[in-house]
């Protein structure tokens, strides 16, 4: 029988906010946590509306808050802000960090174990990726159409206890979850994903089928997969391209209206977490000598529309 947790979310957006519901519908003690008063308003006045292949329900038995409103420190805090904003996050939501915390990242991007490392010890971090994916439509609303799964392991390699509670946590709300012990490849493998499905949607404001549109969407995709690919190699972190590639397909047919995250900052004026991805990429790409054209131009172009602003 799963032990029923008491779970944090910080960043409570799309992803955070599926996987907090899910987590609640599973019976687990599930606080969302954000600064977007209109979401967390909603969720307070009407429950979390969720709606996935399952079918639409709202989830009532979440507590939604601002960060300095949390509390007391949860057994386990899954983070999924922004890598730029991971530490500013941890630090005005110090109090979640209790002696006994487990923290778990899925963020998009490179860097986030060494940023949450700043606050938490290596032996308490989880480290890891997930390709289900999420579009939050409206304030208190969050779908998923789909399947997807999570891979993840201990920062520091070895088997706590407190990894197989969670596994065994986001298992019990259908999250698909593996621990991987080879979890650096699949990282990287989610991060050529996102380099170019995020950058290229957030360019064009495409939804992920539209870039199907013409045969030089899906070219473009797996030209900066392909680049990605050479460059984690160079790194010592070697995936399997042609899956990467496969599930870049995949993406274009079955995820059809789906919005990434740099995409849905784009639309509403933030800033993308290009940095963490494609910048991350072309920094390697950098220190190994190794050619990522395609990554650096899309790079560049993200740059130019975060500069731009509201538009």
């Amino acid at each position: 029988m799963t032990d029923v947790l008491d779970i944090a979310i910080l960043g409570a957006g799309a992803m955070g906010s599926l996987f907090g519901g899910l987590l609640a519908e599973a019976g687990h003690r599930v606080t969302l946590v954000d600064i977007d008063e209109a979401h967390l308003n909603a969720i307070r006045a009407e429950g979390l509306r969720l709606s996935t292949d399952s079918g639409s329900r709202i989830v009532g038995n979440l507590r939604a808050c601002r960060p300095e409103q949390a509390g007391p420190a949860p057994e386990l805090l899954i983070i999924f802000t922004k890598t730029m904003h991971t530490e500013a996050a941890l630090a005005s939501g110090r109090h979640l960090l209790g002696p006994d915390t487990a923290v778990l990242s899925l963020q998009n991007g490179l860097g986030n174990v060494e940023r949450i490392g700043r606050h938490v010890p290596h032996e308490r971090i989880m480290v890891g990726m997930t390709t289900w994916p999420a579009d939050k439509s409206a304030p208190g609303q969050v779908s998923s159409h789909g399947a997807g799964v999570i891979h993840m392991m201990s920062a520091d390699g070895k088997p706590h206890g407190h990894l197989r509670r969670a596994l065994e946590a986001l298992n019990s709300a259908g999250l698909n979850s593996i621990a991987d012990p080879d979890v650096w490849p699949a990282i990287w493998e989610k991060v050529a994903f996102n380099a170019a499905m995020n950058s290229l949607c957030a360019l064009t404001r495409c939804a992920v089928g539209e870039l199907a549109n013409v045969p030089d969407g899906e070219a473009l995709a797996l030209k900066v997969v392909a680049e990605a690919a050479a460059v984690a190699g160079a790194e010592g972190n070697a995936f399997d391209e042609a899956r990467v590639a496969g599930a870049v397909r995949f993406a274009l047919v079955h995820h059809q209206a789906h919005k990434p995250s740099m995409l849905q900052d784009v639309l509403a004026g933030r800033k993308t977490e290009i940095e963490a991805i494609n910048g991350a990429i072309a920094a390697a790409a950098r220190k190994t000598g190794t050619a990522a054209p395609t990554i650096e131009c899309l790079l560049q172009l993200v740059r130019l529309v975060d500069a731009r602003g509201p538009s």
